[in-house]
């Protein structure tokens, strides 16, 4: 690599449409509805290729439009290629955003392709002596290369790329890259619609511009050529002259924009961050390429960035007096720690305070007098700290013995508040969203600097809390929340290693016969994980019903087999639903192994910045994926045991929990009565739906008004419905409105909802939390529709997920403070579970039943139901 300036061009539509079609659609998409797969695919290679080239200057072009001079000439240059699909056009604007926030300017010519700007700069940038690399999936551009100009050729993914610089062109087609256009004009384009001579292949078309040179060359000497090719030669003589005016590319535009003009700057990272979260692009990896690719890789721009801060690297002894003289107000914390399978470990410690002065430390190096003026500092309630994700540093520093107290903000969890269902909540990320500066994780000195954004951030993030009323849920639910949960990760849960080894077994064997059951059905052996060979046997071998049509075929996901199954009398869709169900199991029961900590106990993560709605979510493992009414679910809930010293397991569950949420917000009468009548709450609701006699409702009638009111309160549609019960939409449409017309008040309430979310932006729960939902004024059908039904959803979930919550924190308290050893170990959907030392038992269940059904006052109560057992199986309830 040279010193000289690198200019990076890049031909936007070819680029985008390749990552259109290269990636499907129809996985690439917001909750909103809005498609993402272009700028998906389309960030993934900027990323990849601004790592890679690291070019001083750079831009994309782009196409206006069709109308250009080569349709002028040739009326039906391009006119074979079909209308973009619409999903295709709607993410050129974001893409143009995305430019925007990274500084790299977009460009276009009225009456020019993207190839004519390349072409003018390229030229440019070679007088200016200026090394030139152009990123293109069209071939036109060959022509521009040279011993400067190099050509990144895209066939369809960030991966398959191929570098053509002169020698390269000379090996692939035996013609310098100046020869390029003149084979092009030969061969023709169906791509562009540009004719070629007929039964003359690319072979032949180079054979001559190498044995005459040039084109003119040739044209002038047709006459020379012999033979049947000669003949079909000079009859488009025309065509060819025509193709080679069209393929030749202007170098000579009046841009108004010069190569120098084009020296990266740095991201907008207000911008840029804001919509990576808009596009929900949670991958990790792909944000921190992305991020990565600024120039100097952040570092310079993150200098001219960051407010004046005077930082140090204390040695032995220098902890202690840097407290006492600095750490007085509000002081901003970062830690390099690790946490697995229930270890940790501390790195280094950075703090910043209000004064511009930051400090770092190594734990290890601490002498005594310095760990215990930390550990005293950390403890003290009057010495207040801003924290990032205060649940990951209570583990590791609790792993050390030390006390945290005197938390002001979590700024994790502030942002979650204010901003629920963003794609990352890392420090850096928030500080380039909220503060315009991504500070670098390199060493101490991007450790003090991530202190320093964890200070600016809480005080950003405090005012907006203040002003939305929901700084006392962070203070009074989310932060007591961290605490116990980190308590609840550092204990664990203990399980049955070789029962789940056992189990693993039996799912794989379960596997096995059920691809055997498919294959004798079949008439032959194949993969039921291969969707290309589920596709052949499904829609080829049996000609079963067309489900979904996709990129790849026709759909062969869940919801396609489990239609099929409804379609034929086939039995293949039902075997291959069970190998898929026993797949999923194997994996859930290789997870839980995978993560078995050595005290033998699994330390699921708890996050509570993930779920939109409030939720709780668990990873690694993901324990809300283990099946609660399956027998197969059950088998794996029996390998989780109450540990050494501890006597059983407690289970407690809300019944009907999202229900009574519906009731208590919807003050609907006829609701609230069948609660209060004691009786089957759903066959009751039946009755009157139906408007039959209560011991007239049939389990089928049962079944339907149960699927409707659990589906209300997660949005649901008539069709949705209608999928959910196996009806036709003809059914599920009276069956709604039949309910609706009984349920007055429910009706009611939902439409109340939507109207208020749409007129303030967001919907709330029975303790304030937010959702925002900006696209319920969205002019895409579509992305309103989905809107709304997360406005239906939001309000009745977060309440829930708030109960839940609060009676946790009720429950630990009591255990607290009635002196107890037993203990909350997990927390998934509406269901605690609690280890119980010998004789706490009945204590634990009064603590449990009391601290859950007043957690928070509904019209119509709430009820629980506790169990208890030698395994998390056993104590159902």
């Amino acid at each position: 690599m040279t010193d000289r300036p690198r200019l990076l061009l890049l031909d936007g539509h070819s680029l985008a449409y390749r990552a259109f079609y290269a990636l499907p659609v129809e996985n690439f998409s917001t909750t909103s509805g809005q498609p993402t797969n272009v700028v998906y695919g389309f960030a993934n290679m900027l990323a990849n290729v601004l790592r890679d080239e690291r070019p001083t200057h750079a831009a994309v072009a782009f196409d206006v439009s069709r109308q250009t001079f080569r349709a002028e000439a040739f009326p039906d240059y391009k006119a074979t290629r079909s209308r973009s699909p619409e999903e295709f056009g709607s993410q050129l604007p974001v893409l143009d955003r995305l430019l925007a926030a990274m500084s790299l300017p977009a460009l276009r010519a009225p009456g020019y392709e993207a190839d004519d700007i390349i072409a003018t700069l390229t030229t440019a940038a070679e007088a200016d002596g200026m090394d030139v690399l152009i990123v293109t999936g069209d071939r036109d551009v060959l022509q521009l290369v040279s011993d400067g100009v190099t050509v990144l050729y895209f066939y369809r993914t960030a991966s398959e790329m191929v570098r053509y610089t002169p020698a390269a062109v000379q090996e692939k087609y035996g013609l310098t890259p100046a020869q390029y256009p003149d084979f092009a004009a030969l061969r023709g384009d169906p791509s562009d619609n540009l004719p070629s001579i007929p039964g003359i292949g690319e072979k032949t078309a180079a054979k001559w511009v190498r044995e005459f040179g040039s084109l003119d060359a040739l044209l002038d000497r047709a006459d020379e050529v012999k033979g049947k090719a000669g003949e079909k030669l000079r009859a488009a003589l025309g065509s060819v002259r025509l193709n080679r005016r069209l393929t030749e590319l202007v170098r000579d535009l009046d841009l108004r924009v010069t190569p120098d003009d084009l020296r990266r700057r740095p991201y907008d990272l207000a911008a840029f961050t804001t919509l990576l979260d808009e596009l929900e692009f949670r991958n990790a990896s792909l944000r921190q390429r992305l991020f990565a690719a600024e120039p100097g890789g952040g570092r310079p721009a993150e200098a001219a960035r960051r407010e004046p801060m005077e930082g140090r690297e204390l040695g032995p002894d220098e902890l202690a007096g840097w407290l006492r003289s600095r750490a007085t107000g509000l002081t901003g914390l970062a830690a390099d720690h690790t946490w697995v399978r229930g270890a940790g470990d501390i790195a280094r410690i950075a703090l910043a305070t209000g004064d511009d002065h930051a400090a770092s430390f190594e734990p290890a190096g601490l002498t005594e007098t310095d760990e215990r003026a930390f550990a005293g500092w950390l403890a003290d309630p009057e010495r207040p700290k801003a924290l990032h994700d205060v649940k990951s540093l209570m583990r590791v520093f609790g792993e050390r013995g030390w006390r945290l107290d005197g938390i002001a903000t979590d700024t994790a969890l502030a942002a979650y508040l204010l901003l629920p269902g963003l794609a990352a909540y890392g420090i850096a990320d928030l500080a380039g969203r909220h503060l315009g500066r991504r500070p670098s994780a390199e060493g101490a000195a991007g450790l003090m600097l991530h202190a320093r954004a964890v200070l600016d951030l809480a005080g950003r993030f405090a005012a907006d809390l203040a002003s939305t009323g929901m700084d006392e849920i962070l203070r009074d639910v989310e932060l007591p929340l961290s605490h116990l949960l980190a308590r609840a990760e550092c204990t664990g849960v203990h399980v049955d290693a070789g029962l789940l080894r056992e189990l693993e077994a039996h799912f794989a064997d379960a596997m096995e016969r059920a691809a055997d059951d498919a294959a004798g059905i079949a008439g032959r052996r194949f993969n039921p994980g291969s969707t290309k060979q589920l596709q052949e046997v499904l829609f080829g071998d049996l000609d079963l019903p067309r489900t979904k049509k996709i990129k790849s075929g026709h759909s062969t996901d869940l919801d396609a087999l489990t239609w099929l199954a409804t379609q034929t009398d086939n039995g293949l869709p039902e075997v291959l639903l069970h190998h898929r169900d026993q797949a999923r199991l194997r994996t859930t029961v290789a997870g839980l192994i995978r993560e078995i900590g050595a005290d033998g106990r699994i330390h699921t993560t708890f996050q509570q910045t993930v779920a939109a709605t409030g939720r709780l979510t668990s990873t690694e493992p993901n324990l809300q994926v283990i099946p609660v009414r399956t027998e197969e679910g059950r088998r794996i809930r029996r390998a989780f045991l109450p540990g050494g010293g501890y006597e059983s397991l407690l289970t407690a569950d809300y019944g009907q929990l999202e229900l009574r949420v519906m009731a208590h917000l919807s003050e609907d009468p006829t609701l609230l009565a069948a609660f209060a009548s004691g009786e089957d709450l759903h066959a009751t609701m039946a009755a009157r739906v139906f408007q039959v006699a209560p011991d007239a409702v049939t389990p089928d009638m049962r079944r339907k008004i149960k699927a409707m009111s659990y589906g209300l309160a997660y949005g649901l549609s008539a069709f949705g419905l209608a999928r959910q019960l196996g009806i036709p939409m003809a059914e599920a449409r009276p069956l709604m409105d039949a309910y609706f017309e009984r349920l007055g008040g429910v009706r009611d309430y939902l439409g109340e909802v939507v109207a208020e979310a749409r007129a303030t932006g967001y919907t709330r729960t029975i303790l304030g939390r937010r959702r925002y939902l900006p696209h319920l004024t969205s002019d895409n059908r579509q992305r309103r529709e989905t809107a709304e039904r997360m406005a239906l959803n939001a309000p009745i979930q977060g309440s829930a997920a708030d109960i839940v919550k609060i009676a946790m924190l009720r429950v630990d308290g009591a255990l607290t403070a009635a002196g107890l050893a037993s203990r909350l170990l997990l927390q998934v959907h509406d269901e605690i579970v609690l280890e119980v030392a010998p004789g706490e038992r009945d204590a634990v269940e009064q603590i449990v039943r009391t601290g859950m059904t007043t957690a928070y006052p509904l019209m119509v109560g709430l009820e629980v139901a506790v169990g208890t057992g030698a395994d998390w199986n056993d104590a159902a309830h």
